[in-house]
């Protein structure tokens, strides 16, 4: 999968604002509200916070896919906003996980996140293209300035965006930089931290991708993204060799940071199950199967490992509830 196909040419759309906490759920909840709330002239009110974190807001429940444009909107000129699936399934008053209390939500939102088409192709890039063992800001900027200006279809990001979205990346996944000032709220004041999908070298201090095992990636979220991976790249097999979920871009294995051997080793617990999913070996190769439309097969897969179905979720009047009260107003910039 090429850049171009997973990702739309948008730069520092997200006014220089990594994603905290609540963030997802507002953005979900709010526009579950008003369709037009966040175009509102008093969102800033509504929602308690300041107008640029509301333009953030509304743009990370874009990018995760919670929320999206109502395309059906009476108002050509400045469309309305509504709840995805996604953002029913794991937000909704019936949703699978609606404070995000489960690790396997956060893996699942940092798919959501790259998976096409996704808002950030800066990270995408990072994650699928760049392979420096250590590197810092500099390094990274650099690299994929050079991607992107190798791409005859997109016009050039000002150099300063590239680098904003650089550094929310950094400060989405990496350890917070410790000091005397941090507080528990600098420390932690975003959920995907705790992946530990970007780390420090102990000896330089540089950054470095998290390479390995992923002790709390739940298996079912990573076949889940095995097989969307494999829905959006349809090649009308009902077959995968792990290699090719190991090594392509766009694929769990670059996403997540796997490798062949640890991903078979995730997976091995869900073959069989339910005869979802089947591991064989053929001519020295792993490979996955699974029966039907790989789409619904994930969406199964899913629906038992949060005990709900996704077909049975909806929003309804809770969420309207949820998104006017006033811990609603008071934490959603936290």
């Amino acid at each position: 999968m090429r850049v171009v196909d997973a990702a739309k040419p948008t730069f520092a759309r997200h006014e220089t604002f990594h994603p905290r906490y609540g963030w997802f759920r507002k953005a979900y909840s709010f526009v579950a509200a008003d369709p037009h709330v966040f175009s509102r002239e008093d969102a800033a009110v509504r929602i308690g916070v300041g107008k640029n974190m509301v333009r953030a807001i509304r743009f990370w429940g874009l990018a995760a896919k919670l929320i999206a444009v109502d395309q059906r909107s009476s108002n050509r000129r400045t469309p309305g906003l509504a709840p995805t699936r996604w953002g029913h399934a794991l937000f909704g008053e019936s949703g699978w996980d609606r404070y995000m209390e489960d690790p396997g939500t956060l893996w699942l939102l940092h798919w959501l996140l790259l998976a096409p088409p996704s808002l950030l192709p800066v990270w995408w890039l990072a994650f699928n293209g760049f392979h420096a063992v250590e590197f810092d800001d500099d390094d990274l900027v650099g690299a994929i300035t050079a991607q992107i200006e190798a791409i005859g279809d997109w016009k050039a990001p000002h150099p300063s965006s590239v680098r904003k979205d650089v550094s929310a990346m950094l400060r989405t996944y990496a350890p917070a930089e410790r000091s005397g000032r941090s507080g528990i709220e600098d420390v932690l004041d975003c959920p995907l931290r705790e992946l530990n999908l970007i780390g420090r070298s102990i000896g330089t201090n540089r950054y470095r991708f998290a390479l390995g095992a992923k002790p709390t990636l739940p298996p079912a979220v990573l076949a889940y993204a095995a097989l969307d991976y494999i829905a959006r790249t349809p090649t009308g097999a009902n077959t995968v060799a792990l290699g090719r979920l190991a090594h392509e871009p766009g694929a769990p294995g670059k996403v997540f940071k796997l490798t062949e051997g640890e991903i078979l080793a995730a997976l091995e617990p869900l073959a069989g199950e339910a005869g979802a999913l089947t591991l064989t070996t053929s001519a020295g190769a792993v490979h996955l199967s699974w029966s039907g439309d790989p789409t619904e097969t994930a969406d199964g897969i899913l629906d038992r490992y949060y005990g709900c179905s996704l077909s049975d979720i909806r929003m309804d009047r809770a969420a309207h509830d949820d998104a006017r009260s006033p811990s609603a107003v008071s934490t959603v910039g936290r």
